[in-house]
């Protein structure tokens, strides 16, 4: 009998799991900035998006790893909050006032072409 209980305890708890994988999504994507303080400044700026449950910004590639429920936020919402606070990606360019308003080091060198969707206000 109670190989039965544990067998269903352990059935139900593999359907959660299955369940959940199901609304979590894995994303990499560019994002611009140099240093330390760029790195903590964007991990925290896509960790304030509900929904975004890890982010981690690697300085040498340039590229974040964010893992989020799809069911609560997408890539672009974690995109634009990462340009509002100055850091570009391929699809985002912070306003110049806030990128402006960065570190001397941590203000990279930005893409000229000037084909990003531009933020300068909070959503």
């Amino acid at each position: 009998m109670k190989s039965i209980l544990v067998i269903t305890i352990l059935l139900a708890g593999i359907g959660n799991l299955k369940a959940q994988s199901e609304t979590i999504k894995i994303e990499k994507f560019k994002v611009y900035g140099n240093c330390g303080m760029c790195e903590k400044r964007i991990e925290k700026a896509a960790k304030s998006v509900d929904g975004v449950t890890s982010a981690d910004w690697d300085k040498e590639t340039g590229s974040i790893e964010v893992s989020f429920d799809k069911s609560k936020t997408d890539v672009d919402k974690i995109q634009i909050a990462i340009a509002d606070i100055g850091h570009d990606t391929d699809l985002h360019k912070a306003d110049d006032k806030v990128y402006n308003a960065l570190p001397v080091c941590c203000q990279y060198e930005r893409n000229t072409v000037d084909d990003k969707k531009k933020h300068n206000h909070k959503h």
